[in-house]
């Protein structure tokens, strides 16, 4: 059995997944769902990264997993939950090794975690527990927030912040070491973490990732991919100092949590678009575009935030939903879900 799992009765699983708010009704279409899972959905569970050498990886499952709940699709959650399960949640700590690679063995080609994932696949299980009255899950998403809290949550300069893995970037492991990524607090998922695992400072893991990118943000008009917090904040070592494709989802992030900074929102959606509105991959020592993102996955993004905060209508052609590769469309999926539950007059 992994570490860290610790049985809990019925009832008082229960009493957790009754605090866990349950999706009222399906948020994604049926049809743009199995577009998803004939995209990207292998039968045997695995959620495919078309855009990384067709690799599966505990971020991917996450996602797999709470696109399954958004759509009220229990029979591929449990398909996608048994790969997670048995081939990634192998390490003895109770987090997921992050990189499933196919055609090598052993197909775990890095036993690492990464707390992105680890955070997604804990959300997704309690909002399934919640939505098909699962304690299975429940207790599932219980054991996994509490390997989170206990193992990626940290205290530097009096803020808790979350370690992106178990090891790696500390202080001493790293000379500009700790190092964080702003785009692994998957803001809307802290509140369920909290009633999982509620003996750690989740409320102030949300604060401390708000407080850092409102810092970062105060001297740059987008946050690095990667960022040391050993003394002051700044792009870490050996990484490309660039807004990447990972930190274009923090808008989203916030968005979906539904308590983001209205002015740290509106900054970053403005300087992650170009005039023609495609999304900027971005060299911020020079503020210059390393790419040009064009696939909707990534222009909806800014243009929900501009829908949200100031009445823009989204585009026509963003507002449905087409399979490209696997993180944008993922992303598609994500935002469309959100924009269906919370605000769906931005999609008429």
């Amino acid at each position: 059995m992994m570490c860290g799992i610790v049985s809990k009765g019925l009832a008082a699983l229960a009493l957790i997944a009754s605090s866990i708010p349950a999706l009222a009704a399906p948020v994604i279409p049926p049809d743009a769902w199995a577009a998803y899972r004939q995209s990207f959905l292998g039968e045997d569970g695995r959620i495919v990264d078309t855009g990384n050498g067709n690799i599966s990886h505990s971020e991917g499952q996450g996602y797999g997993l709470l696109l399954a709940v958004l759509a009220d699709d229990a029979a591929n959650f449990d398909r996608i939950w048994s790969f997670t399960r048995t081939q990634l949640l192998v390490r003895d700590d109770g987090l997921a090794a992050w990189r499933w690679t196919p055609g090598q063995q052993p197909p775990v080609t890095d036993l690492n975690d990464a707390s992105d994932g680890d955070i997604l696949i804990a959300y997704a299980l309690a909002r399934g527990g919640a939505l098909w009255q699962r304690p299975d899950l429940t207790e599932a998403a219980a054991s996994l927030a509490d390997s989170i809290g206990s193992r990626l949550l940290f205290i530097n300069e009096d803020h808790t912040l979350l370690r992106p893995a178990v090891t790696g970037f500390d202080r001493g492991e790293r000379a500009d070491g700790p190092v964080v990524n702003l785009s692994y607090w998957v803001f809307e998922a802290f509140d369920d973490l909290a009633a999982l695992a509620p003996n750690y400072d989740w409320k102030g893991a949300v604060d401390g990732g708000k407080a850092l990118l409102a810092s970062v943000l105060s001297d740059s008009s987008l946050p690095p991919e990667w960022l040391s917090v050993a003394r002051i904040a700044r792009p870490a070592d050996g990484f490309p100092a660039e807004f990447g494709y990972n930190a274009l989802r923090i808008p989203l992030y916030l968005l979906r949590a539904g308590d983001g900074d209205e002015a740290i929102l509106r900054k970053m959606a403005s300087a992650m678009t170009d005039p023609n509105g495609a999304v900027r991959i971005v060299d911020l020592a020079t503020d210059t575009t390393r790419e040009a993102l064009t696939e909707p996955g990534y222009r909806i993004i800014p243009a929900a935030v501009a829908c949200v905060l100031d009445e823009v209508p989204v585009p026509p052609d963003l507002r449905t939903y087409t399979s490209t590769l696997y993180y944008p469309s993922t992303l598609h999926l994500l935002t469309l879900a959100h924009l269906t539950e919370v605000h769906p007059e931005c999609l008429r």
